[in-house]
């Protein structure tokens, strides 16, 4: 009976290894970046819109590439989105109190990305907290729009712009 345990046991926890190897196996990262261009002229203490650019994905390539395709692709979440100040040079975060993120398709609603609120940055990089939103009809997509609202706690001299790098995860079923 003792050796039926163990050989049970042996085997379940195989099969959970191998499951999570395939899992590991079935799940990449896919990139994306965008520019967000804040106004100088921008209302402190309110919130303002910034206008950015859409986004185009690689998308298709990064699943042939990982030997997937869309229709196998089963959950994209945010695994990071971090900002930094690419104009002006030695600008840092000190003059923002809070942005958020929003992403969007031309077939799917808005829904938030990324936030950060209560910002005490004195550095030019900063990481957003995800909205942990399932994201897959938006990576899928040949391009997405991310609107920004941000809230400035200090007047700006220059316009800044930011540079957002974006790194979903992405899992896919074998079949």
């Amino acid at each position: 009976m003792k050796s039926k345990l163990i050989a049970l046991t042996f085997l379940l926890s195989l099969f959970l290894t191998s499951c999570d190897a395939i899992e590991d196996l079935l799940s990449f990262t896919i990139s994306n970046e965008t520019s967000i261009k804040i106004k100088s002229t921008s209302p402190i203490n309110l919130p303002t819109e910034v206008l950015t650019p859409d986004v185009t994905t690689n998308s298709s390539s990064e699943f042939k590439n990982n030997k997937t395709e869309a229709g196998l692709v089963k959950d994209v979440k945010l695994k990071s989105l971090n900002l930094s100040i690419t104009n002006p040079e030695g600008k840092n975060f000190t003059f923002l109190k809070s942005i958020h993120l929003y992403i969007s398709t031309t077939q799917s609603d808005e829904i938030e990305l990324a936030y950060l609120d209560d910002i005490n940055s004195t550095t030019n990089r900063i990481q957003l907290l995800s909205s942990n939103a399932k994201l897959d009809k938006y990576i899928k997509s040949d391009k997405y729009k991310i609107r920004t609202q941000v809230t400035l706690k200090e007047t700006l001299t220059k316009d800044v712009t930011v540079k957002a790098d974006m790194k979903f995860g992405v899992t896919a079923d074998p079949f």
